[in-house]
């Protein structure tokens, strides 16, 4: 896992450094930006006509910018520098590095320092191959007020790669929020990750994430407390049994499916072949009466037993019942895709889940829509909801949750005791500690019917095998999306489906044991 700092206490390591270790803000502003350079040089394919524009605030992410500048011209790179305050206006390192820039650029004839007067003034960069954003900083909150939203909005419509000096201008570090926001390709944070560079506008704003140094290494970091992470490759099997010698089905993961509908059929399916190549042993997939002759003709190797549905072609609490002796049978139990939100399917879900609240569940689709008001049942579960069905399971607007979901979820985490997977851009995992997990992989192609009941095979199949609902909703999730990333390299992100999802869960944990954990299998 990688640790992600907040705002505060990424300026409290500024402030040890300086206290505590001696060191002038001036060199550890001049650590930032030589370390800058050497991120861009390492991600970009620079050449001797290779131009520059760099816009820098008055604060110290400004005195980042231009100490960066400096060093792109005495590398030999043209660069055009948008000053939006001058000596007047700056103070402490980052006036020192402006002068030092303006007495510099001096010797450099096709490089400019401008002060920002007006919009238009900005048209200069219009040529420019790369632009550098070191306009605000880690203190930025809210909404960005004039001229700073009309600076972002231009530099945003230029055809340039675009680098982000700690993070793009606009964004609030610590939520992911922001209104108008740098489109980075590149961001270079600075001396460690932050938690909103990886999630909401962070996640589409930021482009490529890199890390820059300021010269104090990470062993302040390494003493501080931190709640969110970043799910590395090497995290996805963690606590995932091995297939022991001597395994045999019913001890390699018995999972019950409670799926399917007469009008979505498909889901149940989905799920319950995809529990199976994640590595579960048994699957049973239950479904009505009237959809059973159909599911069976279409499933592969899972077993499917029905329940009398009376020809509604849904689940009814009365058929409940009828699925005890399973329910006692399974290590775990999936519950919700493709289930219908008849008033009798919500009030059935509520009663298997009252009548078995020490068991393990996946909830899911349907089966979260039904529990709005009833979620006193949720112990040890995990809920695997987009931001639509959170939203409409603790009742708040989506437009309102959307600014920033990750409150609520802690809150609704730790208040019902249970795992919950955001499903989202990224998915967020958060546990009853007030924990967060951020998962890396995934792609747009993943926007399509069916691939959260893929998801949902995956993690009920890995929590049948361990037991473990931390470790299976955090593998579960980053091999759903690494075996979509696999996927788009093959058909790119608009060509698989759902089904295609499926068949590549096997492939997914396959990379991972051979690239990651080569001794998993000895």
């Amino acid at each position: 896992m990688i640790p992600l700092f907040t705002s505060r206490q990424v300026r409290s390591a500024d402030e040890f450094a300086i206290a505590k270790l001696g060191l002038p803000g001036l060199v550890l502003m001049e650590n930032a930006a030589r370390s800058i350079f050497e991120q861009i040089k390492l991600n970009l394919p620079l050449s001797e006509n290779t131009t520059f524009g760099v816009v820098s605030g008055k604060g110290n992410n400004g005195g980042d910018g231009f100490a960066l500048a400096r060093h792109l011209l005495i590398n030999g790179y043209k660069v055009i520098v948008i000053a939006l305050a001058d000596d007047k206006e700056l103070k402490g390192d980052a006036l020192v590095n402006f002068r030092a820039l303006r007495n510099l650029i001096k010797y450099y004839p096709d490089s400019k320092l401008i002060k920002y007067k007006r919009l238009n003034d900005l048209s200069i960069l219009k040529n420019a191959d790369v632009i550098v954003d070191s306009i605000l900083g880690t203190g930025s909150k809210g909404e960005l007020r004039e001229p700073y939203k009309s600076i972002v909005e231009k530099l945003n419509s230029i055809d340039a790669f675009k680098v982000a000096v700690d993070l793009p201008t606009g964004l609030d570090v610590d939520t992911g929020y922001g209104d108008v926001v740098f489109e980075a390709d590149l961001t270079v944070t600075l001396s460690e990750y932050k938690t909103g560079l990886f999630y909401g506008k962070g996640y589409t704003h930021c482009g490529k994430v890199v890390k820059g140094s300021i010269g104090i290494g990470s062993e302040y970091y390494n003493r501080l407390e931190t709640d969110t992470y970043l799910i590395e490759p090497e995290d996805a099997f963690v606590n995932i049994p091995l297939k022991e010698p001597d395994l045999h089905k019913y001890s390699a993961g018995k999972v019950l499916l409670i799926a399917g509908s007469r009008n979505l059929p498909g889901a149940a399916i989905l799920a319950a072949e995809t529990a199976l190549r994640a590595g579960a042993g048994a699957v049973i997939l239950a479904v009505p009466d009237s959809i059973s002759e159909t599911v069976r003709t279409k499933i592969g190797s899972a077993v499917v037993i029905s329940y009398n549905d009376n020809g509604k072609g849904f689940l009814t609490e009365e058929a409940t019942s009828q699925l005890e002796e399973k329910i006692c049978w399974a290590d775990t139990i999936a519950i919700g895709p493709g289930l219908g939100r008849d008033k009798d399917t919500i009030n059935a879900v509520i009663n298997i889940l009252k009548k078995n609240n020490g068991k393990k569940f996946v909830i899911d689709a349907d089966a979260i829509f039904a529990l709005a008001n009833s979620k006193q049942y949720l112990k040890n579960s995990i809920l695997t909801p987009h931001l639509g069905e959170f939203a409409n399971l603790i009742g708040i607007a989506v437009e309102d949750l959307k600014v920033n979901p990750i409150p609520h979820a802690k809150k609704f985490a730790a208040k019902n005791k249970c795992h919950l997977v955001l499903k989202g851009a990224p998915t967020l995992i958060f546990n009853p500690a007030g924990e967060v997990f951020v998962n890396t992989t995934g792609n747009q192609g993943m926007a399509k019917f069916g691939t959260g009941d893929v998801l949902t095979g995956v993690i009920s199949s890995f929590l049948a095998q361990s037991g473990n609902n931390e470790a299976s909703a955090i593998s579960g999730v980053y091999l759903h999306s690494l075996a979509a990333d696999l996927l788009a390299e093959e058909k790119t992100i608009y060509g698989f489906t759902a089904n295609d999802l499926m068949e590549k869960i096997p492939y997914a944990i396959k990379f991972i044991i051979d690239t990651f954990l080569p001794d998993i299998e000895d």
